[in-house]
């Protein structure tokens, strides 16, 4: 997907602030401040005068987010931490040196620290809220280094006969085998808790106490480890310097323009700005902003799963009518006094002021994308002959020599991409590497049983030549509705370069040849390239399934518990296809009968 450098340009403010530059897999390659956004962006996309390297990372890009901030100052905090955050391939020659993700604690006898996002079905105490996932990695090989609690998956914990590396590494005081005593392991797990609570420097005082203790009874290697963590805990207060007088705040900016709303939350926790996200709630018209902040606190905050994203206070941008209503709902989901309150001057005013101006620059991009988005619709319209396009599908197919197929079906709406209503379906009962077969069964899948005539698309896309489009023409030659979609195929050019795409009209009876700057056929290779992505990225998982799929998995009444008792009882999967059939009948719950099963399958995959 080429990046439309002009139309964004439009929309860059000439503030100071910090740029991200994206590439097509969305992940973060550049990362860079300026005083003038506008100045510096646009020297990135000058028709002469680039070196190399600049026309490298150019042409990479494929998306750019922008954070404003107050002074360049600022700008350059921000850089940094956020270079030392995602690590961007193309910073390496400027440098000296992906709902909110939780820390989990798990409640098992030797409990586990894990990533957790998503409903809280996992027993445990959850911290957090987090700005990114790569946060709390980060987090998480911070705690491997301060605490030796577990970080490892409970299939994996259950298995083991002997520590692993990270026992040797001293990151983990391996509980599995009894390395360690419970005893001990709680009281690591409670400074996990307390650390992670905010709650340093509590954590230090008790372990000095306990290196104390332990010189007195002369246990000194004892004392030795409680020393090592509380110089290795201080180094990291000292690294984690406090940047404001409050410690815990979250501050909303606000701002509409035509009818659209950009509310940023901007989050502080530990004296440290944790991080900020931007939400474009959907309005009726004629709402009061009064209504909107108050409905958008409520959802947002006043939820039993919302919890922990609840700060012990919230900057407002302006007073609202059930400020003191909410305050005490919050309160009381959070069991802690929760403040709401507007400010004028200090501190406070400033999180605000820098909160506002991203919801402000937040919705500005959205409008100017939006419009574009407009636009191509339009002249897709016309390219199509249609009187309206207010939903497209668009179907791909992905598989490595005929294994593990996938099909991917994503939706664009007016507003764009609609990420909750893409599919995938694992294609089965077909021959491998059939890929006619395989969209035939695809299309099948996603409108045989359809009822809802509201979600019939204007327009199917489907990338592949006349062979994938007579599939979808002889699905829908018997459609029961009276709204029929328009099928398009996506053929790629000879060259197979982007721009070179040929639609294929009426079975393939008409063709249409889009030019290679025209705005209608960018949103058709964005909705075929999201369709491809979407389609791999299933494959890749469904692959990385198989191949981490254990061989016992294959085996008919070898379930888990006998699975981890095998491993366990012979030292792993090298041990198992290693044994004799006395051996494997030896592990407990193993028949002879079933020994001499598992021995036989272990052989005929051999």
């Amino acid at each position: 997907m080429t990046f439309a450098a002009d139309q964004f340009l439009k929309t860059v403010s000439e503030e100071p602030g910090v740029y991200r530059m994206l590439d097509k897999e969305e992940q973060v390659i550049y990362v860079g401040k300026a005083k003038n956004l506008k100045k510096r962006l646009s020297s990135y996309f000058r028709k002469t005068g680039l070196d190399t390297k600049t026309q490298v990372l150019v042409s990479n890009i494929c998306d750019i987010q922008v954070t404003l901030t107050n002074t360049e100052t600022e700008a350059l905090l921000l850089e940094n931490n956020l270079i030392k955050k995602y690590q961007p391939r193309y910073n390496i020659l400027l440098r000296d040196d992906k709902s909110y993700p939780y820390i989990l604690l798990t409640k098992h006898q030797h409990p586990r620290l894990a990533f957790h996002r998503g409903a809280r079905k996992i027993q445990g105490e959850y911290f957090g809220p987090f700005p990114s996932s790569s946060a709390v990695s980060d987090s998480l090989r911070l705690m491997q280094k301060l605490f030796p609690v577990r970080q490892c998956e409970d299939s994996y914990y259950k298995a083991r006969s002997r520590p692993c590396l990270q026992y040797q590494l001293k990151r983990c005081s391996a509980p599995c085998v009894g390395k360690v005593s419970d005893e001990d392991y709680d009281a690591q797990v409670n400074f996990v808790r307390k650390f992670l609570g905010g709650k340093s420097q509590e954590v230090i005082a008790e372990l000095v106490a306990k290196m104390e203790q332990a010189s007195e009874e002369l246990a000194f290697e004892k004392a030795a480890k409680y020393r090592d963590q509380i110089q290795l805990l201080r180094k990291v207060q000292e690294q984690q310097s406090v940047s404001g007088k409050h410690a815990e705040l979250d501050a909303i900016g606000y701002y509409s323009h035509n009818g659209l709303i950009a509310i940023h939350i901007l989050m502080v926790r530990d004296h440290k700005v944790l991080g900020s996200k931007t939400l474009f709630p959907k309005v009726p018209k004629n709402s009061s902003d009064d209504e909107v902040l108050t409905s958008f606190i409520a959802q947002y905050y006043c939820t039993p799963g919302a919890t922990g994203r609840i700060a012990k206070e919230l900057i407002l941008p302006f007073a609202i009518d059930e400020q003191k209503e909410l305050a005490a709902a919050m309160s009381e989901l959070k069991s802690a006094a929760v403040k709401l309150v507007t400010v004028q001057r200090g501190e406070r005013a400033q999180y605000l002021q820098l909160a506002n101006k991203n919801a402000r620059s937040s919705l500005e991009v959205k409008q100017s994308t939006q419009d574009s988005i407009n636009k191509r619709y339009a002249l897709l319209k016309d390219a199509l002959n249609l009187d309206d396009i207010s939903r497209m599908e668009c179907f791909d197919i992905s598989h490595t020599m005929g294994e593990n197929t996938v099909a991917s079906c994503v939706v664009f709406d007016a507003q764009g991409p609609n990420k909750s209503q893409y599919r995938r379906f694992n294609v089965t009962d077909i021959t491998p590497g059939d890929d006619y077969a395989a969209m035939a069964f695809a299309l099948k899948k996603r409108y045989s049983k359809l009822v809802d005539e509201t979600k019939i698309p204007d327009v199917i896309f489907i990338d592949g030549g006349k062979g994938q489009l007579n599939q979808a023409v002889e699905f829908f030659s018997d459609w029961p509705f009276d709204k029929e979609p328009l099928l398009v195929g996506v053929a790629k050019g000879t060259s197979r370069k982007p721009g070179l795409e040929t639609l294929l009209i009426d079975a393939g009876r008409k063709t249409v040849n889009l030019s290679s700057d025209s705005p209608a056929l960018h949103l058709i290779q964005h909705i075929r390239d999201e369709s491809h992505r979407f389609a791999i990225a299933g494959h890749r998982n469904k692959r990385q399934k198989q191949r981490n799929r254990s061989v016992l998995e294959e085996i008919s009444g070898v379930g888990q518990k006998r699975r981890q008792a095998l491993l366990k009882y012979l030292g792993g999967m090298q041990g198992v296809k290693n044994a004799t059939r006395e051996q494997l009948s030896q592990a407990p719950g193993i028949s002879q009968a079933m020994a001499e099963k598992i021995f036989n399958h272990l052989h005929d995959k051999a």
